[in-house]
C-alpha cells in the first residue's frame, strides 16, 4: 500500500548517513518538500573520525553550520607524512596556510558529529525522517519515481534521491557491476587523549606514517579531548580469496618493523571490528529517469584522500543549486521543479571530478604502499616537494568540483577565497 496521499512530498531520499541527510537538508533548503527513509531503526552512524576539507567547509559555511561544526571538531596545524618505518618527515601541509589560501579550514570531526550535525538541519527545516524502512526497488512512474520497501509498503513522488551506498539497489538500474576488493582493511580507534599522552603524539596535526603494504593515521577528535587512529594494510588472506581476512593477527604482522609511534599505537585499537576496503568503478550516468545516484551509490572511493563524505555533500550541493538555477529561469506562471533539466545539469557537473577522485585514491594507495627501492625514491620525490606547493590540492580543495568549466558564473556565492579565513 503506498504513503502517498496526494499531498505527499517533492522528493524522497533513501539513507539516512551523511550523504542522504545532507542531500534532504541541501533541498530542503532550495524550498523542496522531502521524505528521506532510513532502514536502521534508529538514526545515527558508526566509525570514528572523519577528515572534511576546504571544498567541504565551504559548504558547511554556505548552510549556516561551520561555527557549529568548528565546535565539535579540530582545525589542526598541520598535514604531516612520515616514513612509517623510520618515522622520517617526507611532507607537510600548513593547514593554516591552506585555510588562506582557499578561505575556509581543514577539519577533523567525529563521523557521528558531523552526522548528528545534518540530522538537527534536518529537522530543523521539517524535513519528514522515516525509520526502520528497508528500500528493495526502485522504478520510474509517469509522473516520477516509485520506491518499494522490504514490508510490502511502496512510496512515490517526483525524484528518488538514492543515497544507498556502496551496495546501492538503485545503481543496478544503471550499470551492472560489482564491487572491487583492494585487499587492504582498515582498523579504527577513537580513545580518550589521555591514553597517548606519554606516547609523545602530535596532538595539533594529522599525521599519516606510510610504509611499505600499510599505513597509520593520527590526529586530534572533539577539541583534542578524543584521539584517532586509523590502521590501514593489505591482507594476505584477501589476495589468496580467503573469506576470513582482515583479522587481528594480520594486523599485528602488517606493521612488524614499523617505527615506535605505530608500536605505541596499535594496542589501542579497536580489535573487534574491521572495515574491508572496497570501492567500485567510475560510472559516468548517474540518472535514470526521476531517479537519481548520490554519495557512494554513485561514486564509493578508497579512503585515501579523505573524500568520501566530502563527494557526498558536494552531490547534494549541487544538486540543490541547480533546483535554484532551473526555478528562477522558470516564469512566474510556472510552478513545480523542471526536474529532468535539474537532474541533467546535475549529472553534467560531478560525474568526471568523482571518476577523478577514485581514480587518484587508487593511486595515492599505491604511491603510500611501496616498498624497496621504490620506497625510497617515493620519499625522494615527497621531500622535494616545497610545504607551499598547491600544485595537487587546487583541484580537489577550490570549488572546481561544483562546476563545469564552462559554467563559471553559475554558482556566484561561495567562490574560491570569498570569504575571510576563520581564526
Amino acid at each position: 500500500m503506498s504513503t502517498t496521499d496526494g499531498h505527499g512530498p517533492d522528493a524522497l531520499v533513501i539513507g539516512g548517513g551523511i550523504g542522504g541527510l545532507s542531500a534532504a537538508l541541501a533541498l530542503a533548503r532550495a524550498g523542496v518538500n522531502v521524505r528521506l527513509y532510513e532502514q536502521a531503526p534508529n538514526f545515527g552512524e558508526v566509525g570514528a573520525g572523519l577528515q572534511i576539507a576546504p571544498n567541504c567547509t565551504r559548504i558547511l559555511h554556505e548552510y549556516g553550520l561551520l561555527e557549529e561544526a568548528t565546535a565539535l571538531g579540530v582545525t589542526p596545524e598541520h598535514m604531516v607524512m612520515k616514513d612509517a618505518l623510520d618515522s622520517a618527515e617526507l611532507t607537510r601541509l600548513d593547514l593554516g596556510d591552506l585555510h588562506r589560501r582557499y578561505g575556509f579550514p581543514y577539519m577533523v570531526i567525529h563521523r557521528s558529529d558531523l552526522h548528528g550535525l545534518f540530522l538537527r538541519a534536518c529537522e530543523r527545516l521539517g524535513v519528514e525522517l522515516v525509520n526502520d524502512a528497508r528500500c528493495v526497488g526502485y522504478e520510474n512512474t509517469a509522473g516520477g519515481a516509485r520506491v518499494t520497501f522490504a514490508d510490502g509498503r511502496t512510496d512515490e513522488a517526483e525524484v528518488v534521491i538514492a543515497a544507498d551506498g556502496l551496495h546501492s539497489v538503485a545503481r543496478a538500474l544503471l550499470v551492472d557491476d560489482e564491487t572491487v576488493n583492494s585487499a587492504y582493511v582498515a582498523y579504527r580507534a577513537a580513545i580518550p587523549s589521555d591514553q597517548v599522552r606519554d606516547h609523545d603524539v602530535q596532538e595539533n596535526d594529522v599525521v599519516v606514517y606510510v610504509g611499505p603494504r600499510c599505513h597509520f593515521v593520527q590526529y586530534p577528535l572533539r577539541g583534542g579531548e578524543m584521539f584517532n587512529q586509523v590502521a590501514v594494510f593489505e591482507s594476505p588472506k584477501a589476495l589468496t580469496g580467503a573469506e576470513d581476512w582482515g583479522t587481528p593477527d594480520e594486523l599485528d604482522r602488517a606493521f612488524e618493523g614499523t617505527c615506535d609511534a605505530i608500536q605505541r599505537g596499535l594496542p589501542l585499537m579497536w580489535r573487534d571490528r574491521w572495515w574491508r576496503m572496497f570501492d567500485r568503478d567510475p560510472i559516468a550516468t548517474w540518472v535514470n529517469g526521476r531517479v537519481a545516484l548520490l554519495g557512494d551509490a554513485a561514486h564509493p572511493p578508497l579512503q585515501y584522500m579523505a573524500q568520501g563524505a566530502v563527494m557526498a555533500i558536494e552531490d547534494g550541493w549541487v544538486l540543490a543549486e541547480h533546483v535554484r538555477a532551473q526555478r528562477a529561469q522558470r516564469s512566474a506562471r510556472t510552478s513545480g521543479i523542471d526536474w529532468e533539466k535539474a537532474l541533467a545539469a546535475y549529472e553534467a557537473v560531478r560525474p568526471e571530478h568523482c571518476r577523478r577522485v577514485i581514480t587518484t585514491a587508487r593511486q595515492w594507495g599505491e604511491l603510500w604502499h611501496l616498498d624497496g627501492v621504490e620506497r625510497l625514491q617515493r620519499n625522494a620525490l615527497l621531500r622535494s616537494r616545497d610545504t607551499y606547493d598547491y600544485t595537487f590540492t587546487d583541484w580537489i580543495y577550490g570549488p572546481t568540483a561544483l562546476t563545469p568549466e564552462e559554467e563559471p558564473g553559475l554558482y556566484p556565492r561561495i567562490p574560491l577565497g570569498s570569504v575571510s579565513p576563520i581564526s
